[in-house]
């Protein structure tokens, strides 16, 4: 890869690869242990007293802290610009555990209307009737109603960079300064936009990832991240308070390795994905579809994308497209798949190959019917995660044959 600013979310990658194996080798080493020693027994209490840690070369046990998994938790950091980070076993786990620890019973949330569903679910149903947290969902877009639905109470502002799957784009910006204004913070789920947007730099306090998606690239590991400030996370793993060090979402380090050791190659990942959704969105917009993609000029957020974007990775891999109805969804969806061998009807995003799901159906299925339609998504609404395989040209042909299956 060619070399970047160090403002470039690679180029601080690539700073952050410092580490050799064990006996030298150019990967890391994968560290199995669940246990470690120490030389001297005064050691063990100064750890479990917090008093000394990984920082010093002292670990614990593996739930606590893991070499290998410190490594990638690094490299997340540097990704997204944060002071630390902290490698977790789900996206769902980083998310629950992030809000659990900023939030206490009583508190108030303020949320974006349009999320993934186990997100929705976990602000809806379960934080309100297990931790007495609520929460109030509301239109990003309307920074009006955002200030509005603020209390007393509230200590989080949480939304998606671009919101699924309606790919939506959060201001940042503004957002941070409604959040810091009622002294709340932001925190972001930044799954959809590795390497193109960096919240942190526009303001986010907690930038969360579903290391499951775009960033390990092969759906075959689930893991998740929490990068934010280094007493944010310190506060995560406290042995008596951390909401990740007592619920115990503990990422396996064979796990890290194999998502570190694919990092080198994220960026060009990210700029072939971002290519060939748009050239897709292009010729669905051509054929006369109703496309959703924030590198096209018709969609509302376009400008905004273009001013917090970092420069050279596009607009992400992700475009939704609305049939109309969840017929014509599921014929083009069955087209594709099983005529034109285009991609996969599946759920989950950021593979090789292109994955398709009709998300009122799927995975924002949690959202009731009121949810569903205040957040704009439709039965006919075909979420599509282009994948890197095959000629270009192909695809565009068979998406073209699949519309036209679809719609004629």
């Amino acid at each position: 890869m060619q070399e970047r600013p160090l403002g470039d979310p690679m180029a601080r990658v690539a700073r952050s690869r410092h580490e050799f194996g064990e006996h030298g080798g150019v990967n890391l080493s994968i560290e199995t242990s669940a246990t470690f020693t120490v030389m001297e027994a005064g050691k063990m209490p100064a750890i479990f007293e917090g008093r000394e840690g990984p920082g010093g070369g002292c670990f614990l046990y593996g739930r606590h802290f893991n070499p290998t998994v410190m490594v990638l938790a690094r490299h997340l950091a540097a990704l997204e610009a944060t002071e630390s980070a902290y490698c977790t076993a789900s996206g769902m786990a980083a998310i629950s555990g992030s809000l659990l620890h900023a939030c206490s019973h009583g508190d108030h949330i303020v949320a974006g209307q349009a999320l993934y569903g186990g997100t929705w679910a976990l602000l809806h149903d379960f934080l309100p009737r297990k931790a007495g947290i609520e929460t109030t969902f509301v239109d990003l877009s309307d920074l009006a109603s955002v200030e509005a639905a603020f209390s007393a109470r509230t200590r989080v502002l949480y939304c998606e960079t671009v919101s699924n799957p309606t790919l939506r784009v959060a201001n940042l910006p503004a957002l941070a300064d409604i959040a810091h204004r009622h002294g709340a913070l932001l925190i972001v789920d930044n799954t959809f936009a590795p390497l193109s947007i960096s919240p942190s730099r526009h303001g986010a306090d907690v930038v969360i990832h579903s290391l499951t998606k775009f960033i390990n690239g092969a759906s075959d590991i689930v893991a998740g991240c929490v990068c934010a400030s280094g007493a944010f996370i310190d506060g995560m793993y406290d042995l008596h308070l951390g909401s990740l060090m007592l619920l115990g979402p503990t990422m396996d380090p064979r796990s890290a390795y194999e998502v570190a050791t694919r990092f080198p190659n994220l960026g060009l990942r990210m700029q072939e994905h971002a290519r060939r959704a748009s050239s897709c969105a292009e010729r669905l917009t051509a054929l006369g579809a109703a496309v959703i993609y924030p590198g096209l000029p018709s969609h509302p957020d376009y400008v905004l994308h273009r001013e917090l974007a970092n420069a050279g990775y596009g607009a992400g891999g992700l475009l939704a497209v609305d049939l109309g109805s969840a017929e014509r969804a599921n014929r083009f969806m069955e087209h594709l798949q099983n005529i034109e061998d285009f991609g996969y009807m599946a759920v989950s995003l950021g593979f090789s190959d292109t994955l398709m799901s009709a998300s009122a159906s799927s995975t924002s299925s949690e959202l009731d019917e009121l949810a569903l339609t205040r957040a704009g998504i439709s039965p006919g609404l075909v979420r599509l995660s282009i994948g890197y395989t095959g000629l270009l040209e192909d695809r565009l042909e068979q998406l073209e044959r699949g519309w036209r299956a679809a719609t004629g």
